[in-house]
């Protein structure tokens, strides 16, 4: 979403755009996809002869979902809503401010590679390369 505010001009226009990603992740994609997950592995954990931990995909699964829902909502989270009240106070100003660029690093950084780790886990997801415990 980064490539939304190249060439922001105004100071409303920067906290629009911060809010708006702030408020699809946390309230349409990210809080409702990580529950949709969690749910839809519990349900086939359960139902199937899968197992939680019968496999060594699934441990590394779960292993994932977990650490993800975790590091989203104590980390890349609050540095999303970081920046949205940063940039709601000072305006396009927070575009130098240490802070909002601090928090606008971590989320790209960090979240650049949790969205890698999840890719990958579709793949093993799709491809089960591990074999039974």
């Amino acid at each position: 979403m980064y490539f939304l505010k190249q060439g922001v001009s105004d100071g409303g226009e920067l906290y629009g755009i911060n809010s708006s990603i702030h408020f699809i992740d946390t309230y349409i994609v990210v809080i409702f996809g990580a529950i949709g997950c969690l749910i839809t592995g519990f349900i086939y954990s359960i139902f199937t002869n899968w197992g939680f931990f019968k496999h060594r995909w699934l441990t590394f699964k779960w292993v994932v979902t977990i650490t993800a829902i975790l590091f989203g909502t104590f980390y890349l989270g609050v540095w999303e809503k970081n920046m949205m009240l940063i940039s709601g106070k000072l305006g396009i100003a927070a575009l130098t401010d240490t802070a909002y660029l601090y928090n606008q690093k971590m989320n790209l950084i960090f979240g650049s590679i949790q969205n890698g780790i999840i890719i990958f886990t579709i793949y093993v997801s799709v491809f089960k390369p591990w074999k039974k415990k």
